[in-house]
């Protein structure tokens, strides 16, 4: 059974007072009496009520609190990088304020709304997927606030930002596979507008280029990021004549997906079809096969991310030079892309 957290409420029904009298004497207030002042103390001693200090903060004008806005935080990459973000802006006395955007441009517009009139320090942002228009960030701008963008960034706007090369990611994951001997790869992609997703398409189409093979259209299959969608595309794959011998997937969930479907097809990963994904979740070793994936370093980019707040909250006066971090992404190798051991065992 989940406790309840007492709050100023629960004080004002047992004291039969207000909301707004509570709140006064716990800060001391000079026009609530003296009597008033220790009967709801005492009573906040006996309930063990703890004040939310951050919505304290928020009411206050400037709390040390950064907003995060994330596009869910059910993706171990963006729970990974709020531990980050968390890890410095901890040490140096932020709360930090998360908000869930779920890729909606609507809900995203109101977040940064309702942060920027709640008076936080800074926002830190990964864009959502539906996201094309940058007014509401402007907005921020205006205001003078720290604005860092992660992952999912706008090209277009002047300000600090820290990302992956998804490029390099993308080139890394499509080389091992043509290494592995695939010659007609299928890519799932994501929303072409949204920057990480674009960059890794770009990736996959120089590593064909590079290895000396065509790009085939007919092999991108777009919009394909949920475990649903993967499996989806791999029913159509196992269609197709001649059958493509490997996947880069721009995202672990549809590569997930994907094997998943193609086993119970019938068809073996690797040996038939090789499968690289996107962002290196914890359930691919889990996998059977291991799911090989890009790690991308998400731990560091949330330290990169709050280092580069503090550094624009400490010298407040100073020029705005944006900075651009990017992380070099690393491959890690699984058996869901070994085709040539899997021969060499035959």
């Amino acid at each position: 059974m989940t406790k309840h957290r007492v709050t100023i409420h629960d004080l004002a029904h047992e004291l039969n007072t207000t909301a707004s009298t509570v709140s006064r004497a716990l800060q001391d207030h000079p026009r609530i009496s003296q009597s008033m002042k220790a009967a709801v103390w005492d009573l906040a001693k006996k309930l063990n009520y703890q004040p939310n200090s951050i919505a304290s903060s928020l009411r206050k004008g400037k709390g040390n609190t950064i907003g995060v806005i994330i596009p869910r935080i059910d993706r171990y990459f963006f729970s990974s990088v709020i531990s980050g973000i968390e890890d410095v802006a901890y040490e140096s006395g932020y709360n930090v304020l998360i908000c869930q955007s779920y890729d909606s441009w609507e809900r995203e517009k109101a977040i940064v709304d309702t942060l920027i009139n709640g008076k936080v320090d800074g926002l830190m942002v990964s864009l959502a997927t539906g996201t094309k228009d940058y007014k509401h960030f402007q907005l921020v701008q205006s205001k003078e606030l720290p604005l860092i963008f992660f992952d999912r960034i706008p090209n277009d706007m002047d300000v600090n930002k820290v990302e992956i090369d998804d490029f390099a990611g993308a080139f890394k994951a499509v080389d091992h596979l043509v290494a592995e001997g695939c010659k007609r790869i299928v890519h799932f992609c994501g929303p072409q507008h949204v920057s990480v997703y674009r960059n890794r398409f770009e990736g996959y189409k120089a590593a064909l280029l590079k290895n000396g093979l065509f790009f085939d259209a007919g092999l991108v299959f777009n919009d394909i990021i949920t475990r649903d969608s993967g499996e989806q595309s791999a029913m159509i794959i196992s269609q197709m004549k001649p059958l493509p011998d490997g996947i880069f997937s721009a995202s672990d969930f549809s590569a997930l997906g994907a094997i998943i479907k193609l086993k119970e097809l019938g068809l073996q990963v690797p040996l038939d079809i090789a499968i690289v994904g996107f962002a290196n979740e914890p359930y691919d070793d889990m996998l059977n096969p291991g799911l090989s994936s890009i790690d991308q370093h998400s731990i560091e980019m949330g330290h990169n991310v709050a280092k580069l707040f503090l550094e624009e909250v400490s010298n407040p006066q100073a020029v705005l030079v944006p900075k651009r971090i990017i992380l070099n992404p690393e491959l890690h190798i699984r058996g869901s892309s070994m085709k040539n051991k899997v021969i060499n065992h035959l």
